[in-house]
């Protein structure tokens, strides 16, 4: 065949005739993408690279937020569609001068919105060590394959779960949790999901979770064709989290109306309030009813590194399946999460397909087969494990677990300095690291206070003071504070605190 190939090429040549409706490379040259020079190009990376740490190091000198001006809202919305070349140092400048200087600030050590990573110098450069060897990680016989593998086996020993544990790491939560719910379908549906769909059956099948559970739950729902519906929020107690006696209520009401229940989805960390479910008491009674236990632990159940803290997650290492991110309380640049499944057999019967082209021959570069497209939904994927390798390495999981203990640390003395500010309420037990608060001055009635404190907080964010974010509890407007960032020191805090004080001094917040 090789050589059927070149005397086809010679035979194309000397015609110079049309091959699939391109020119022969005698009449036009042919191109790379690789840089002509490639000196000019290292020089320009080199400082790519440079520009970036300076960025990095110099993070606390900047706000963490700046609105976008309307001249560069301009030129990133309206440039015509590039046909011609513009150079890497044209574009590059661009880059650094209307790109660069805008983002969200989750960089920065006084962001503390929602729960969203900080990154790492280690994890950037290793995000640009996989980008250059541009790996296909559905499980090609590679060195990175390899290293998925150790890095998932090293997650799963963390969290307590089995050896021969399956994982696969995912773009983030959403997706890792997505994946944990499609294989509790499959595992107890009861008819055959994968053939029949939600046609195989009459009975409606049911998941339970927290009022708080995160919004990841209801899309998945949705998107299996199970419908909203079927997700069974469950009430929650002082403390946010989910009620036992109330599930049990719920999954024998449901039960007796003709439903079958599959799934009860536990939280470690809930978005609003931080708060972590009973997993012990969750995995008995799924043990008991036979359904299959999903724990959502996007960012807290990394505090189980944190030995003062894992008992906390006592449970977590009895779940059929848990999702966790890794650029939350990790710290790592997106994009990357995981979710481990206890069952292997189960987990690759969820998602396991194997057409004629990706055949195992048993020796070759698809030696071994494609375990990590047998483990989700994505064929494709970027080689995500390399900077929590790298990192994990470098770091050592001990100092991971000692910036996330520094970080409940923190939020507990934010949380006992800023109800020093006068009519500031906690709005919930700060039992992890996210600190709610409100201000609540008696002379207002409820709705007013929830217009001050948004209006308060928009004023954080936008004169550049920190980046908190707003919430609802119990329906009224609260201000969130997650301390979640590896850059934060104390002197940050109380900045936010004493800027909180001197907003509140001068007025106007209401209207």
């Amino acid at each position: 065949m090789r050589l059927d190939w070149i005397q086809w090429k010679r035979y194309a040549k000397s015609k110079k005739t049309l091959i699939f409706g391109m020119t022969d490379s005698v009449s036009h040259p042919e191109e790379s993408l690789d840089p002509a020079d490639w000196e000019a190009f290292r020089a320009l990376a080199h400082r790519m690279v440079d520009d970036s740490l300076d960025h990095l190091k110099t993070l606390g000198e900047r706000a963490p937020w700046t609105p976008l001006p309307p001249v560069v809202r301009a030129a990133l919305t309206s440039e015509p569609l590039p046909r011609s070349p513009q150079s890497a140092d044209r574009a590059y400048e661009e880059f650094l001068t209307n790109v660069l200087p805008y983002t969200n600030g989750n960089r920065h050590p006084r962001f503390w919105g929602w729960i969203q990573g900080n990154g790492t110098p280690l994890g950037m450069m290793a995000d640009m060590l996989a980008a250059g060897m541009n790996a296909h990680c559905a499980g090609l016989d590679q060195a990175p394959k390899l290293v998925e593998l150790q890095v998932i086996s090293w997650l799963a020993e963390l969290m307590g779960f089995p050896n021969d544990s399956s994982g696969i790491l995912v773009s983030g939560g959403t997706m890792a949790n997505v994946l944990g719910l499609a294989v509790a379908r499959h595992a107890r549906a009861g008819f055959n999901v994968r053939e029949l769909g939600m046609q195989g059956t009459q009975e409606k099948l049911t998941v339970y979770a927290s009022a708080e559970v995160h919004s990841w739950a209801q899309k998945a729902v949705e998107l299996f064709g199970m419908g909203n519906s079927s997700l069974r929020r469950v009430p929650v107690d002082a403390d946010f989290r989910i009620r036992i006696d109330a599930l049990r209520e719920m999954i024998a009401a449901d039960r007796v109306a003709g439903c079958k229940p599959i799934c009860v989805i536990g939280t470690t960390g809930t978005v609003n309030s931080g708060a972590t479910d009973d997993l012990d008491a969750l995995a008995d009674l799924c043990a008991k009813e036979k359904l299959w236990f999903h724990i959502d632990g996007a960012f807290g159940a990394l505090a189980r590194l944190v030995p003062s803290l894992a008992p906390a997650l006592k449970g977590i290492e009895r779940a059929d399946s848990l999702a966790f991110d890794l650029h939350k309380w990790m710290y790592l640049p997106y994009e990357v999460a995981c979710v481990l499944v206890r069952d292997r057999k189960i987990h690759e019967a969820t998602f396991s397909v194997t057409p004629s082209y990706l055949t195992d021959e048993g020796r070759g570069v698809i030696a071994g087969g494609l375990p990590f497209a047998d483990r989700g939904v994505e064929l494709t994927r970027n080689f995500k494990a390399l900077k929590v390798w790298l990192s994990l390495k470098a770091e050592g999981v001990d100092k991971f677990a000692r910036v996330i203990e520094q970080n409940v640390l923190q939020a507990r003395r934010f949380a006992e300095r800023i109800v020093k500010v006068p009519n500031v309420v906690l709005s919930a037990p700060v039992s992890l690291n996210v600190v709610c608060f409100r201000v609540a001055p008696p002379s207002l009635s409820p709705e007013q206070q929830d217009a001050l404190n948004k209006e308060l907080l928009l004023r954080i964010q936008e004169t550049g003071l920190a980046i908190p974010s707003g919430s609802k509890i119990a329906g009224r407007y609260i201000i969130r504070v997650a301390c979640s960032n590896h850059r934060s020191r104390w002197e940050d805090y109380e900045a936010l605190a004493s800027g909180i004080e001197a907003l509140l001094m001068a007025g106007g917040l209401t209207r």
